[in-house]
Parts: C-alpha cells; structure tokens; sequence
C-alpha cells in the first residue's frame, strides 16, 4: 500500500510539474528553437512572388541609395510595365519614400500613377509606454506614422513596413493591422493580398490572431530561397521583363548594412533581409498558412495525462521496452503538433518530451536505488550464512541469483553436534546455558566462514553447513574437513574456558560426507528457507550423530578425494539408521593444509 501510495504521488508530480511548466512557458528560449526546428520547415516558394533587390551590384553602378532621384524607380516600373500583356500583377516597393527629393519625385509619382498596381509602405511609430486595452491586454500604441510624400500616397495603396521581433529579436509573428487615431492600418503584406485578392477576384482568407492581435508566420523559404534579380540588371535591360509577367514583384534592401536584415525561425546563422520576410508572409496570406497559439491550459492538462500514464508505464515495463514506447510517443506527439500547426494552431513542444526524458531518467534511478536496496538486503542476508569474503566477492561481482525451485549440485555436508549438552543444560542456570550455546555456536560459525562454507541452519545444538552451495567453490570437498578439525580443535579451548567457569565441559562430535543433492528454496510462498537434501545430507547427519566428544568421522567418498592432505584412522563400516547398506568410515586425526 505504501508503495503505491508512493507511486500514485510521484505520478501527480510529474503531472503537475508538465502543467504548470506549459501554462508559464519558463524555458520559453528553448521552446521558440524546438518550434523553430520543427514548425519552420521550408515548405517551397511560390514562384510568382519574385524579388528585385537593392543590392549593391545597383549601387555600385548608382550611387549610395540615400542619393538617388525617384526617377530610377520610375524607370524601373515602366521597364516592368512596358508592355501591358507581360506586365507583373503587383509591384510591392519595401522602401519608405518619405519627404521629397527632386524633380523625380513627379516622375514616379506619374509612373506609378501610370501602373496602377504599385503598392508602397508607410512606417508605424509606436510609443513606449505600455497601454492596457479595454480588455486588459497592454501594448505599445502608435504615436505617429511615418508618411511617403504625398503626391506618391495619392496614387498608391499602402500599408506600414513594420515586423514584429520577439525578445530574442526573432520575427516569428505578424501584426495585420493596427489603429491610429481610431483608423485601421493594414500591414504591407496585407495590403499586398487584398490587391492580390482583388485582381484574381477571389474572397480574402481571414487571418486567425491571438489575443494581443497577432498571427504566427509560417515561412515558406529560407534565406535567399525567393527567386532575386538586381535592380540594376533589370534597369539595364539584362533581364527580360516578361520573366516577371503575372508576378508579384517586391522591390526592397537587398544588401548587408541597410539595416534590413532580420533573425527568423529558419535562417540559422543567416538573417533574412525584409522584403524577404515580406515574401514570405504574402505567401502566408495567400495559402492561408498562418497560426495561433492554442489553449495552454487544456494543453497543459492532455499533456499532464500523458506524462502520467507514461510514468506509470516506465514504474512496470522493462527499461528497454520503457525506451521503445517513449521515442513512439515523442514522435507521434511531435508529429500530431506539426500538423496542428499546419492547420492553425501552435502548442508549445518541448515540455512533455522533455519530463517523459526526466521520468524515463527517474524510474531508472529508481529502479537502480530499488535494485541495490534489493541487493544490499539479499548481501546483508547471505552474511548471516555465508563467509563475509564470499559476501565481499558476490558483491563485487553483482551475481547474487539463486535459482528458485533448486538444483542439483555436488556439495560437502558438514553437521556438529555439543556431546553431553542435555545434561549440562539440566545443571545450569537458564542464561548460562545461553551463554555456552552461544560460544559454541560462535566457534562453529567462524570456522565455516573461515572456510568458506555456507552455514545452512541451527537446529536446537546442532549446526549444518554445506561447501559449494549456493555458489561455486574450489576445493570445497578439503575445506569441509578443515572446518570440522577447526571446530574440534576449537573446541577444546572452550571446553576448558567452561570448566573454568561453570564446572562443565563440552565436546563436539562431528560428521561430513560429500556427494550430490538437491539445493534450493523448500517451503512455501509465505516461508522458505535455502537449504540442501538429500542421501548426502541424511549421511553426514548419521555420521555426526555416531561421532563421538572430539571425533570427526567421514565417509568413504569424501576420504577418496582428499586422502592425500590427511591424516585417519579407519573406523570401519559402521549401519546408518535409515540406510539398508553401511558406510564405511574413517576418523580425521590431522589435515595438511
């Protein structure tokens, strides 16, 4: 119950932290890239919005364009207009004509007024001081415009220039129209497409905005991608004017240090210069490819949901299978909110793939800590049975499963046994018989353990031990017999430590024997215990039990294999109770180890 409880509170926590971290977009930085990455993609220009850039091939053959009579610019739209069946559908100028210059300003006035399709651009003058709307929502007002000269205006469309830059300086997003002086401003690229509505006779996509007026741009083409002649090219003739037939044509900075060049989502290292930006947002309008940013609060809450049934998954499945359903997931949410902005709306990208990252990362570190907990616990355990070297090396090694339902091994089966101890324990005070059972069993166990045997049980005064079980041990067969001469010889130190104190000798007597049993876990689900049986164990359980105070007696079998590292005396076949046939017998008296 605990653990659930404990899963069910990590799980509303990873939920909440997704929500609250959509809503308040903290790592708003970082979201912008992914979206930029993943919503920006170039989707293809439309070859009929053409560029014809101020670059500075025009302006090293006119001048700088501060110095320039308007005349150029009317040559260039008769050039483009020259003949009418070849003539471009719009002809869009991203530079501010304001104040006049000279006689030439006449003569584009006249040129345009001639045209009939030149749209031009005015610059909007925003304030400082945020204002707050009736509806709440505060922003910069404009103070001011910047005009063309009149003569110009009388004859042109127009719409301001202005971008709307991010904090990061990006121009992700547009504002349509804005009002001054209680009259609509239309942006330059919106004038640009209802005109371009107007002569294709086709009904205006309506603009989908936010709260604060604004849409999201998605941009068609990267850098350099529109298709871009140089004015110069053009005035000269080096370019034919029905390439331009049917277009839309932008004219506009097209140079590095005319302070026209933005950051945009798709532009990594490169900025885009304005009537680009320009081109790319006419595109917007007319295939209607503009978005919005969604509800962040359901959002929030769907991709709350999400990270908690992924949690869930990460707490029950296997980490590699954890790994597979995540990077699914991530994909299809990365692809579904694509798609969403394809058609509109815009959703922040970075939070649910990022806590599904952190909760894949915690339930690993969870499982891992869970894991060594498990493993500390299963080493604290064999310490209790198990020489503290062994425990050392399993831990090193991290190979601490036993087989569960057991296994046959060939393992040496030590039993020892206090002589006379129902007698003495009848003399004694209850604690002092304690007390000596518990020296005994202290000597018994150091002995195993400094053999590396494996202590299985106590039974009343009795211990059993088995060599080469639970794990593999070397020369397990001699250092069953070494532990047994160890408690015998032990033994007799404390049996006379006991007489010294109590009045009371002890002795051991002690039986080993040597072959296959069935090791493993015997029991049921609610209690187990790791133990051995089998013949093997029954005998040296026999042979204990007919060894007398100081004697340890092994069998024929286990006296085969180390025969020639000690010394016996033989016993004989003596019966076993339980056994049709008997053992033949010896006494250890020495071991060279």
């Amino acid at each position: 119950m605990k653990k659930k409880l404990q899963i069910l509170a990590e799980t509303l926590l990873v939920g909440l932290l997704v929500f609250i971290l959509t809503v308040t977009n903290v790592f708003r930085f970082f979201d912008n890239m992914a979206k930029d990455s993943l919503y920006q993609i170039p989707r293809g220009i439309d070859s009929k919005i053409k560029i014809i850039g101020i670059d500075e091939k025009t302006m090293a053959e006119l001048g700088p364009i501060q110095t320039w009579s308007r005349s150029f610019y009317a040559n260039l739209l008769r050039k483009l207009n020259e003949q009418a069946e070849s003539k471009p559908l719009l002809v869009g100028f991203d530079v501010l004509f304001s104040g006049n210059v000279d006689a030439g300003d006449d003569d584009f006035t006249a040129a345009a007024a001639e045209s009939g399709n030149v749209v031009i651009v005015d610059h909007l003058i925003y304030g400082r001081k945020l204002t707050t709307n009736e509806d709440g929502f505060a922003s910069y007002p404009v103070e001011s415009i910047e005009e063309p000269f009149e003569s110009l205006s009388s004859v042109c469309n127009k719409g301001y220039s202005n971008v709307s830059q991010d904090s990061d300086g990006t121009v992700r997003r547009i504002i349509p129209s804005e009002v001054y002086e209680g009259s609509e401003q239309k942006m330059f690229s919106n004038i640009l497409y209802e005109e371009y509505c107007n002569r294709k006779g086709i009904t205006p996509n309506a603009v989908p905005v936010d709260k604060n007026g604004r849409a999201i741009i998605n941009y068609s083409g990267k850098p350099g991608d529109y298709e871009y002649v140089s004015m110069i090219d053009v005035l000269n003739g080096n370019i034919d004017a029905r390439a331009f037939t049917d277009s839309i044509v932008l004219v506009g900075a097209y140079a590095p240090g005319m302070q026209d060049d933005f950051e945009v989502p798709n532009g990594g290292s490169h900025q885009m210069y304005g009537v680009e930006v320009h081109a790319n947002i006419l595109q917007s309008y007319i295939q209607g490819r503009f978005s919005v940013n969604g509800n962040k609060y359901i959002f929030g809450l769907i991709s709350a949901v999400i990270a908690m049934l992924m949690y869930i998954l990460f707490r029950r499945l296997k980490p590699w299978l954890s790994l597979i359903i995540m990077i699914i997931v991530i994909i299809a949410f990365v692809f579904v909110l694509i798609i969403f902005n394809n058609h509109g709306t815009a959703y922040s990208i970075i939070y649910l793939p990022m806590m599904l990252i952190l909760s894949y990362i915690a339930s690993l570190a969870l499982g891992y800590l869970r894991e060594l907990k498990k493993k500390k616990k299963i080493l604290n355990a064999f310490r209790k049975y198990v020489a503290p070297q062994v425990v050392e090396e399993i831990a090193k090694k991290g190979d601490f499963q036993i087989k569960v339902g057991g296994e046959n091994r060939d393992i040496a089966v030590l039993f020892v046994d206090i002589r006379g101890f129902t007698t003495m324990s009848e003399a004694l005070e209850p604690e002092q018989v304690v007390e000596i059972l518990n020296e005994y069993l202290t000597l018994t166990s150091k002995s195993i353990f400094d053999n590396l045997g494996t202590l299985d049980k106590f039974v009343g005064d009795a211990t059993m031990a088995v060599f080469n079980s639970p794990f593999d041990l070397p020369d397990y067969e001699f250092k069953a017999v070494c532990a047994a001469m160890d408690i015998v010889n032990g033994g007799k130190a404390l049996e006379k430590d006991l007489m010294a104190k109590y009045g009371r000798s002890v002795g051991f007597g002690v039986g080993v024997n040597v072959g296959p049993a069935v090791v493993g876990n015997i029991g049921c689900d609610f209690r187990m215990d790791f133990t051995a049986i089998g013949d093997t164990v029954n005998t040296a359980a026999r042979l204990e039990a007919n060894a007398k105070k100081g004697q340890v007696l092994i069998s024929d079998a286990l006296y085969e294999r180390v025969k020639d590292r000690i010394e016996v005396e033989e016993i004989g076949e003596i019966p076993l109770k339980g056994k049709s046939k008997g053992v033949f017998v010896y006494e250890v008296t020495e071991v060279h180890r």
